[in-house]
This record gives structure tokens, C-alpha cells and sequence, in this order.
């Protein structure tokens, strides 16, 4: 059995299924509570059903996973043949995940280093595959650590919302930001600013936000070497659109992953998200 770090994450993360195959990550997946049913992310309900939910205004609302559920994937990893963890998750400004992760490291079979990334989506995703690749490398559990809070520290995340009412309801963003947000019908751009959601700019129509979101990634990225994803919620056609034109846009652009987020994000953002996640190598 061979000996070796091994990386855990969460479903927020939103990390293709064959890039946490062949890197062998390991997600625990949050839950969706839909009316008196809790469903986990990415097995259980679909975002199609979350979308559908949401539209019809039904309850909604995400849970944290058990610290049980940690503490048995931490055994499973380590029977597996892992000498230490890292477990990354996203912002603890934004769930609980991160307090469980840590309850359950206490008891784990192996040593398991626990970090708040502040992140999210592919945010979270690409500090996941830094950690991976340095592991793969042969790193420690430390040198794994560090590669993906430097990952996180160089990395930004702006998002389009129809709407601020979702992220309201959630508690994801302050009832005067929603307020601002909605008066005279200005299209919210948001960021993510030290692990909280944040009102960046508001813009009078979708297209013109959707622009200025394209505008601000393709600054943010520069001529650096960067990955780019592009997210969204039942919103394939403005996805493609816009990685198309960041493609276009950006010469140091090494990969570009498109998807569709999973239901515990879309639960806070509602139906129309277009985001874009700029990470630097």
C-alpha cells in the first residue's frame, strides 16, 4: 500500500468528475434541504430540480455535512493508504463546512490539516488541484498546504445574479446590499472579498453587467498564465458566450473549464448566475 498525501475537499468545488479522478481528490458533499427532504449535492437532486424549486418559490435552503461524514471519509482515506490529509473547503464566512471538517480532524486516523480557503466553486476547485499536484509531486502535507493557499490568494471570483433576493433569503449578503441591489432595477455584479459575497458594481441591464463582468476577468487575468472557469445556472447559452469571448481575450490562458454550478450554490444565487472564476498559476 502505497504511503501518500491525500486531498479532500467538499461539492462546492465543483471540480470535473475525471479531474478528481485522476488526481484522486475527494469530495464530501454538502447537503440541499428541498421542502421536508435533504438531498445530497451531486448524487441526489439535480439542478434542473433545483432550478424548477426555486422558481416555483418552494423552500430551499443548504446544510453543512456531519462531522461524522468527515470523520468517516478521513478513515476511508487513510485505509486507503494516505499518510496525512489536507482538507480544503469553502469560505467559512459562507458555511459551516470548515467547523465540521475541523471537529473531525481531531479524531482522524492520520493527521488531517483542515483549510478555510475562502473560496468557492472553482475558486475552491483549483485550490484543490494546486494541493493535488504538489502531493503528486511528493509533497508534504505542509508543502500541499501552502501551494493551495497560494493559489487562493491570487485568485478572485465576480459573479452575475439576476436577482439579490436568493442570496438574501440565505443570509449571504446584508439586507441594505440587497436593497441597493434591487432599487431602480440594477443588475448586481458581485464578488467574493475575503470569503464574504460582496456587492461590486451595479449595472442598469443584464447585457451591459454581462459585459462588465467579461470586462473586469479579462483585466483581472492580464497577460499572466492563468485557468479560468466560467459558471452558471441554467444559463448554458450566456456560459458559452462568454468563455468564447474570454478566450478570445486573455493570451496567457492555459485552461478554461465551463460548467454548470450544483444546487447548493444555485439555492443562494437563483436561476441566470454567469460567473467567472480568474485563478493565476
Amino acid at each position: 500500500m502505497s504511503r501518500h498525501v491525500a486531498i479532500v475537499t467538499d461539492s462546492t468545488a465543483y471540480l470535473p468528475p475525471r479531474m478528481m479522478e485522476r488526481h484522486g481528490i475527494t469530495a464530501v458533499p454538502l447537503t440541499v434541504v428541498l421542502g421536508d427532504r435533504a438531498l445530497e449535492e451531486g448524487t441526489e437532486i439535480s439542478t434542473r430540480a433545483l432550478a424548477q424549486a426555486l422558481q416555483k418559490r418552494r423552500s430551499v435552503t443548504t446544510s453543512r455535512p456531519a462531522p461524522e461524514v468527515f470523520a468517516a471519509t478521513y478513515r476511508e482515506v487513510a485505509e486507503s493508504g494516505a499518510s496525512g490529509i489536507v482538507s480544503l473547503h469553502l469560505s467559512g464566512e459562507l458555511s459551516g463546512t470548515y467547523d465540521a471538517a475541523v471537529l473531525a480532524a481531531r479524531e482522524a486516523p492520520v493527521p488531517v490539516r483542515v483549510v478555510d480557503t475562502g473560496m468557492v466553486a472553482m475558486a475552491l476547485g483549483f485550490c484543490a488541484l494546486a494541493a493535488a499536484e504538489t502531493a503528486e509531486a511528493g509533497g508534504t502535507v505542509d508543502e500541499a498546504v501552502t501551494a493551495a493557499e497560494k493559489r487562493a490568494a491570487g485568485s478572485s471570483a465576480y459573479f452575475y445574479v439576476d436577482t439579490l433576493d436568493y442570496l438574501r433569503r440565505g443570509g449571504r449578503i446584508g439586507a441594505a446590499q440587497a436593497l441597493l441591489g434591487s432599487a431602480l432595477a440594477v443588475k448586481p455584479l458581485l464578488r467574493l472579498d475575503g470569503g464574504r459575497i460582496e456587492l461590486l458594481e451595479k449595472v442598469r441591464t443584464a447585457s451591459r453587467a454581462i459585459a462588465r463582468l467579461e470586462e473586469i476577468a479579462a483585466e483581472r487575468a492580464g497577460s499572466a498564465e492563468v485557468d479560468i472557469a466560467v459558471h452558471h445556472l441554467a444559463a448554458p447559452e450566456r456560459a458559452a458566450a462568454l468563455a468564447d469571448r474570454l478566450r478570445e481575450r486573455v493570451p496567457g490562458l492555459a485552461e478554461l473549464h465551463v460548467s454548470e454550478v450544483g444546487a447548493v450554490i444555485g439555492a443562494h444565487t437563483g436561476p441566470g448566475l454567469l460567473g467567472a472564476v480568474v485563478s493565476p498559476r
